[in-house]
């Protein structure tokens, strides 16, 4: 990987780390990864870190499936949940594949450098 790649993927998990809506397990892939830069373990700490945001991401179609949920009512409060739907609604209008929060922004991000990074 160049420099400019592991800069801008640095840059990036960073961000995802600092984000409100990142989840536990990639924290942890995110601070596995910067742990590991420069060391015999980055590549196997990039591919870890891939697989989580893999899974991770949410899809604009799931974000809004959630939103509409109880599940979803219940995290975000009925009248946010229902602009959270909306919000994901146009986001795909708009073509967007994926939830535009801090997390999944930074997600998308690294994941499209997947093949410079491996």
């Amino acid at each position: 990987m160049n420099q400019n790649v592991k800069d801008f993927v640095t840059e990036k998990v960073n961000e995802l780390l600092k984000a409100p809506s990142c989840c536990a397990e990639a924290k942890e892939a995110a601070q596995n990864w910067l742990d590991a830069v420069g060391t015999e373990e980055e590549t196997e700490q990039t591919k870890n870190l891939i697989a989580e945001l893999e899974e991770d991401i949410m899809p604009v179609d799931g974000l809004i499936a959630f939103a509409e949920s109880d599940m979803g009512a219940q995290v975000f409060g009925a009248e946010t949940a229902k602009n959270v739907a909306a919000h994901g609604r146009d986001l795909k209008a708009s073509g967007a594949k994926y939830c535009d929060c801090a997390a999944c922004a930074a997600c998308e991000a690294i994941l499209e450098k997947k093949n410079e990074l491996l």
